[in-house]
């Protein structure tokens, strides 16, 4: 048995929202340096500020300033920090109810080590050099042993006010098939569809993930398919991928590969994309060198009859 493959993948994309009127005047008053909550019809302030009341589900608009003093009330230390992350060296994320607050705010909080830091130890923001409506305005909060400050009377007006924010998401992991798709990996870069078959209710599945999903039972016993199979569904690609050299727009289908009891997907090629449908016949196409099918193109037989694949769509 081969060893069982692994690779590191990120997953990385930005996510633009725009913003409501409180989320827009809290972000834009972190930019000038203030801390605004909501106040709820029963008088609490939520730092940070919601839209509508978690507890009657009204909406709220009411904002008002708080201190940018607090208290830490429940902490975490972080050894190594990753990329990204607030600081660069060891920190804690702290939940700290800033005062005039009735709830908290998870940030960093910069100490030189966990020993320095205690539920109930006072702390005050430490604003960014840089500020642009953004939760990395406050840049961490720090250690403070001076008195409160006082919050000051700001309700919201800002000019030219944050309307939108660009969040840059990422996860970084190492990924591993596992057995049954390292073998079927294996195969696929000698040109053969090799899947699993359920010793209960004998359907072959491609790709195999190791155990029958209907039966729950493990997948041991192999079993090649393919190659030509038979178009169940599809769809219309119109948005041009980053880093991905194919001119749209073109399809992307689910295959019934013959004698597999469960559709893959590819990418379909050698065809006008409207003349792709349901039924059409089509093949694998290898480039040298490659580990998987670069696309499936029409085998020139008739179409497969409905009810040969309607139990695969």
């Amino acid at each position: 048995m081969p060893e069982v493959l692994k690779a590191p993948l990120v997953v990385e994309f930005p996510f633009t929202r725009s913003l409501g009127p409180v989320q827009s005047a809290f972000l834009t008053g972190l930019r000038e340096g203030v801390v605004l909550g909501v106040k709820t019809a029963d008088g609490r302030t939520l730092v940070p500020p919601v839209e509508y009341d978690p507890v009657t589900a009204e909406e709220i608009r009411d904002l008002v300033e708080v201190a940018p003093t607090g208290t830490v009330t429940t902490w975490a230390w972080n050894h190594e920090p990753r990329r990204g992350q607030p600081l660069a060296t060891p920190f804690a994320w702290a939940l700290v109810r800033l005062d005039g607050a009735d709830t908290a705010l998870l940030h960093a909080l910069d100490a030189p080590g966990p020993d320095a830091v205690h539920t109930g130890m006072r702390v005050r923001i430490r604003w960014a050099g840089e500020r642009t409506g953004a939760i990395t305005d406050i840049a961490c909060f720090e250690p403070y042993d001076g008195a409160p400050d006082r919050a000051g009377g700001h309700t919201g007006e800002f000019e030219d006010p944050i309307t939108g924010i660009v969040a840059h998401a990422r996860l970084d992991y190492t990924y591993s098939p596992g057995r049954a798709q390292t073998a079927y990996i294996h195969a696929l870069s000698g040109q053969r569809t090799v899947g699993e078959r359920c010793p209960s209710c004998r359907k072959v599945y491609i790709p195999p993930r190791g155990a029958c999903p209907t039966c729950g039972v493990a997948t041991l016993e192999q079993v090649e398919v393919g190659p030509r199979g038979t178009v169940t569904t599809f769809c219309i690609v119109n948005i041009k991928a980053k880093n991905l050299d194919i001119e749209v727009p073109y399809v992307y289908a689910h295959i019934a590969l013959d004698g597999a009891d469960l559709a893959l997907h590819a990418r379909i090629g050698g065809i006008p994309y409207d003349e792709v449908r349901m039924g059409l016949r089509v093949e694998p196409v290898w480039t040298p060198g490659a580990r998987y099918p670069d696309h499936y193109r029409p085998t020139g037989e008739p179409d497969a009859d409905y009810d040969a694949y309607k139990e695969l769509l």
